[in-house]
């Protein structure tokens, strides 16, 4: 039988099942899914746990079996789990599934959970998936989509009591928590977190959150852009020599350098068909810091300069990844400092010294 996600706690109050299935790539919401199946286990006198994760083709599954079937002197009640990382338990493992769903039905001495990534349509069509399925419960836990994260976020906060300001500055703040978790909503959580040990409950301002979600892992990427589009060069050189040497990753210093190019870039466009500056900002979703320094660099920017930047983040995309470019460094650290010169380049000088040296190697 298939559960929706969002009706576990309802179903976990009215009573266990002694067998679930939890398939899919969020891992928040798989760890969350699994804490709570577990948490009213232990309720109900599920005192015992044991774990077997599945690896390699030559993994033991009669020891999966036997733990199923057997207690030990100190419990009368256990959680048997097994994880399946690679969604794909080979023959012995349907068998062997197959056989852990079928005693699963009236055993109310082991709580079986079964751990899964997400899976094709093809898999869950297998007989192994469709027993777990037919005498357990199975729940598919799906990402947060983007559209839906901002209202995520709030609900989150909510729980520890939180809340943005209400109107069109909160929908801003959701928006800008969003920006920088999206894809991760690990990282969300642990910033929400943080947000309750910050600030007490009640309103947050758009300031507090982001001064608090800026600090994240990947604080230095962020910075990168700021001290970029600030025009700090000697800043910008010590802060990807640190990041070479901390062995962040070239795609991500790119996606962030690029990123801004092409918002820069596109808001340049919607001002030359005639929108206000404020308004092209907030359909490119550019807030905060960035739209004050957006706002700043704009107007020194010519659509000829943003094109030749565009044209350079394309030729550094392919360097990172292994391509040479005539005119440009084949080292993907070389070339990603080249890049972050130019836009910093760019944004520092006077009109008139962009417009004798405004010509950039492409």
């Amino acid at each position: 039988m298939q559960l929706a996600a969002a009706q576990l706690s309802a179903h976990l109050a009215k009573g266990l099942r002694s067998l679930y299935t939890l398939h899919g790539d969020e891992p928040l919401l798989v760890q969350e899914a699994a804490d709570a199946i577990r948490a009213a286990a232990r309720t109900q006198g599920y005192t015992e746990r044991t774990v077997h994760t599945v690896a390699g083709a030559h993994f033991d599954w009669s020891a999966v079996l036997a733990a199923g079937g057997s207690l030990s002197l100190f419990a009368e009640r256990q959680i048997l789990e097994v994880r399946i990382p690679s969604g794909k338990p080979g023959k012995e493992g349907s068998a062997a599934l197959q056989q852990l769903a079928e005693s699963a039905q009236g055993n109310d001495s082991t709580l079986t959970l079964v751990l899964l990534p997400r899976l094709d349509k093809m898999t869950r069509s297998g007989a192994w998936f469709g027993a777990l399925e037919t005498n357990g419960l199975t729940i598919q836990l799906d990402p947060v989509e983007r559209n839906a994260l901002p209202q995520w976020i709030a609900q989150r906060m909510a729980v520890n009591g939180q809340r943005v300001v209400a109107g069109e500055e909160g929908q801003r703040t959701l928006q800008f928590f969003a920006d920088r978790v999206e894809g991760n909503l690990l990282a969300a959580h642990q910033e929400i977190q943080k947000l309750a040990l910050l600030y007490p409950a009640g309103e947050l301002s758009f300031e507090q959150v982001e001064s608090a979600v800026l600090n994240v892992a990947r604080y230095d990427v962020f910075k990168l852009s700021e001290a970029v589009l600030g025009g700090q060069a000697a800043r910008v050189q010590r802060m990807l020599d640190g990041l070479q040497a901390e062995g962040e990753a070239e795609v991500l210093v790119h996606y962030t350098l690029a990123e801004d190019i092409r918002a820069l870039k596109r808001v340049k466009d919607a001002m030359g068909e005639g929108r206000p500056l404020p308004i092209a900002l907030r359909e490119q979703r550019v807030w905060g810091l960035k739209e004050r320094l957006f706002e700043r660099v704009l107007p020194r920017l010519s659509a000829t300069s943003l094109a030749n930047l565009l044209h350079g983040a394309h030729v550094v995309d392919g360097i990172v990844k292994g391509l040479k470019a005539p005119g440009w460094p084949t080292d993907g650290w070389q070339a990603l400092q080249r890049l972050a010169m130019q836009l910093c380049q760019e944004c520092a000088a006077p009109q008139a010294q962009r417009n004798q040296g405004g010509r950039m190697a492409a």
